[in-house]
């Protein structure tokens, strides 16, 4: 099946955004930023789903603009069903809903995880099938075996908090911010990544744990802050660098581990967390003592975007896998 001209649009979170893909390529991917949630210290459910529905017409239209397309010439809806939030969710998936029922288009289902892992085929170069995947975002971690576009299996996830909650807690233990994972980045590079040690999980098989390593960086600034009130200040830079390497380095022993029991030399990562430049910098490290070949997507396509749903939208349309308009938002969704 031909595909012309197909719009996506992304609503799981704080971002509104809208991609248009022309036969594969994307020609253009506008997002509209939330920035009223770093007066919270993190993202307001409600408030999220308010500025999405001020901002969702505007962002098509300046979308539209971009790709010098007409609504008219449009040939599929893609949206995120989910995972995110549902309030949020809810504002796109009834746009998409509407605007495909009155233009008579598809409507194309997309889970924001599987999108993610898609974005590595907006640009080149493209990873070869199977590959492994480390995903990693504010609320996910998982190590995916992907075989082709459309199929693809979790084989390793994280049993509690994801590697970029983490982040994202340490930072507001370290007073800092909202979003607190880039200035952690930040901070790490002017840092000794040696500095101080913090517990480790021990889990089995591929799987992760975060939960024990946030309590134990808590008890730790804690502990310090009793001996000296200022440790946080005096001693950030290498806090940080000590914290981004123990999530590093948990996040690239059972993506090792995974790449050898699969006998895999192709290797992804993917979602918000995949913009840190120590885990690039890891893995690159890694991958020249493994042999593989890596693929990090640009960085306007690691953070929430449509045009991951627009190429997620794109292989799926080719399947001709589309779903009525009886579907709804999804908070929690099965991969």
């Amino acid at each position: 099946m031909n595909v012309s001209v197909l719009l996506a649009i992304e609503s799981s979170c704080d971002e509104t955004s809208v991609a248009v893909c022309n036969n594969g390529k994307i020609t253009a991917n506008v997002i509209a930023n939330q920035t009223i949630h770093q007066n919270y210290g993190g993202v307001i459910p409600e408030l999220a789903s308010r500025v999405h529905q001020q901002n969702i017409i505007p962002v098509i239209h300046e979308a539209l603009s971009i790709a010098k397309v007409n609504k008219n010439e449009l040939n599929a809806i893609a949206f995120t069903q989910g995972p995110g939030l549902l309030g949020a969710l809810l504002v796109g998936v009834s746009f998409a809903k509407s605007l495909a029922l009155g233009l008579g288009l598809p409507l194309i289902s997309v889970n924001h995880m599987h999108a993610h892992i898609l974005a590595h085929f907006i640009d080149s170069p493209k990873p070869s099938f199977p590959f492994l995947c480390l995903t990693v975002s504010g609320g996910h971690t998982q190590i995916v075996l992907v075989k082709s576009h459309n199929d693809m299996s979790i084989v390793g996830e994280t049993l509690d908090d994801a590697a970029g909650e983490a982040f994202d807690k340490t930072a507001k233990i370290l007073n800092l911010p909202y979003p607190g994972g880039p200035l952690i980045d930040k901070h790490a590079k002017l840092g000794n990544p040696y500095a101080f040690k913090f517990g480790e999980p021990q889990i089995k098989d591929l799987n992760y744990s975060f939960s024990g390593l946030k309590t134990s960086i808590l008890y730790f600034i804690r502990a310090q802050e009793k001996i000296n009130s200022n440790f946080i200040n005096d001693h950030l830079n290498d806090i940080c660098a000590s914290v981004q390497r123990s999530i590093v380095d948990i996040l690239l022993a059972k993506l090792k581990k995974a790449a050898k029991q699969f006998g895999i030399n192709e290797v992804a990562i993917a979602g918000g967390v995949s913009a840190n430049s120590g885990l690039r910098e890891s893995l690159g490290t890694l991958a020249t003592e493994q042999g593989w070949n890596i693929y990090i997507p640009a960085f306007e396509y690691c953070t929430d975007n449509a045009a991951m749903i627009a190429i997620a939208g794109y292989y799926k349309y080719l399947d001709g896998d589309f779903v009525g308009q009886e579907v709804a938002p999804l908070s929690r969704m099965e991969f």
